[in-house]
């Protein structure tokens, strides 16, 4: 495939270079062929889309909901349309496995037909008032302009499920993609969402570095939230220029999720679900399963069966149908999980499977005999490593998996509803599943976290919230009598 299209990106209306000397090498992390050129942008680049999407946004506001219904439907079928195309670069540029590359395309369709109903719910509401002869009348608008930060991992959905609901809205956007991932994270989007029908200029795509521009992305004066989508660390830094400047955030950001599995569990269920909780996108996912907590009367059962599931996943080229754990996104990703394996054999892990590392392929690696309090459960690994931690009973499964800074996702096995329900309900967490694992995503629920895994929340009606204001109108019908003047 040729993807020298992807050279220029839309900025201020115009498919062109950005205005920096510096050049960005996309890279195949499999292969390391570099896949385009592209020039980078600059805080005048900035500027300038911040500018024409305030002015083109003035107009999109007040196009009729049913229009922008039907662009939204065309973009989600122009995203069918180009299955293969976006399949190809997903694994290409983001080392996604096919099956994870092809839900990737679905969850980000069934994202924009969710936002597709979003122009209905920006209504306009009445109140009685407490002064005789007033009426009070509340609008739902959109906020202006939404600037949105999202990473590498999965940068089709992530950039969907806020540009979707943003435009929807009657937002402009200004979107600023991972650097190993602009295409699939910003620039085919852009391209969609014009040829069905968005205005040009409303959505435009920054691809620079923080050399070129500083923080200018985040606190140019026109943006009215930043949408951000990445680590806890860079996550406070976005959080802290935002506040400064009295913008908006909304944050997802990192996870140190815990599968926990009582002793009534169907340890077959749990084993399946937690193979696939945590090696899918060889674990480079905020909500992948990070701890998996057993009660120890059904601790070596359990690891038993999913060290034997672990050691049959094909690591290998991700465009092969077969594999499940490609590449990870880059060396350096490489390197953390190495030196987080050196730690917890240093702590005194266990390791129950040892895989391979081969280029930026990863085979699984299981360790057992993990103790909460060591720094490799502490963190978030992003990488195909699991931690198997045995607890005496439940009550020290809850203390353990809430005995982290993070509390973005989860998992609770049991045989029984009631028992795994009470269990959810304790864990400090935005988003926790009973008999299934912990990466899931439905375009109609909240979605977010709670602690240092972020604020705000995507989906459904909530991220109406996250992209609209609220403006109260009165107005004195009749003469008011006042107590002076």
């Amino acid at each position: 495939m040729n993807y020298t299209e992807w050279s220029l990106c839309p900025i201020a209306g115009e498919w062109s270079e950005g205005s920096s000397t510096n050049i960005l090498s996309v890279l195949n992390p499999y292969s390391d062929e570099e896949l385009v050129k592209i020039k980078m942008a600059t805080k005048q680049d900035v500027h300038a889309a911040y500018i024409e999407a305030a002015r083109v946004q003035k107009e999109w506001s007040k196009t009729n909901p049913y229009e922008k219904e039907k662009i939204l439907r065309k973009a989600a079928q122009l995203m069918e349309e180009r299955r293969e195309q976006i399949v190809d670069l997903l694994i290409k540029e983001g080392g996604a496995t096919r099956i994870k590359a092809n839900n990737e395309v679905s969850a980000s369709i069934t994202l924009v037909n969710e936002a597709a109903s979003f122009p209905f719910q920006m209504e306009t509401r009445t109140f009685p008032s407490i002064v005789p002869g007033k009426t009070n009348t509340v609008l739902k608008e959109p906020l202006g302009v939404v600037s949105i930060i999202t990473p590498w991992n999965f940068p089709l959905s992530l950039t969907m499920r806020s540009l979707a609901p943003a435009i929807a809205t009657g937002n402009g956007v200004v979107i600023k993609p991972s650097l190993d991932t602009p295409i699939t994270g910003g620039l085919f989007l852009a391209k969609v969402f014009e040829d069905a029908g968005v205005p040009k200029g409303l959505v435009s795509v920054i691809v620079a570095s923080s050399k070129d521009i500083g923080n200018s992305f985040i606190d140019h004066p026109i943006p009215e939230i930043i949408s951000f989508t990445g680590s806890t660390e860079i996550g406070r830094k976005v959080g802290e220029i935002a506040g400064y400047n009295l913008k908006k955030v909304s944050l997802e950001l990192g996870g140190n999720n815990a599968c926990i599995v009582l002793d009534d569990a169907d340890l077959e269920q749990a084993t399946t679900a937690s193979i696939f909780g945590k090696f899918l996108h060889q674990g480079q996912i905020c909500m992948a399963i990070n701890r998996i907590i057993v009660v120890e009367s059904v601790y070596q059962d359990f690891v038993d069966r999913f060290v034997e599931k672990a050691s049959k996943l094909k690591a290998s080229d991700p465009s092969d149908a077969d594999t499940v754990i490609g590449p990870l996104i880059n060396n350096k990703q490489v390197d953390t999980i190495k030196a987080l394996l050196n730690k917890g054999i240093e702590e005194g892990v266990t390791v129950a499977l040892e895989g391979k590392i081969v280029g930026k392929v990863v085979e699984p690696f299981v360790l057992s005999d993990v103790s909460n309090t060591m720094e490799i459960a502490q963190s978030e690994i992003f990488g195909p490593i699991a931690l198997i931690i045995p607890v005496k009973d439940e009550k020290e499964a809850i203390k353990v998996a809430n005995d982290s800074q993070y509390g973005l996702s989860g998992a609770v096995f049991s045989s029984s509803p009631d028992r795994a329900f009470n269990v959810a309900k304790q864990i400090k967490t935005g988003m926790i599943h009973i008999n299934d694992q912990s990466v899931n995503n439905e375009p109609m629920v909240p979605f977010g976290g709670e602690k240092n895994s972020g604020i705000g929340r995507h989906g459904g009606e909530w991220a109406v919230e996250e992209f609209t204001t609220v403006k109260w109108i009165s107005n004195q019908e009749t003469p008011r009598m006042y107590p002076f003047g």
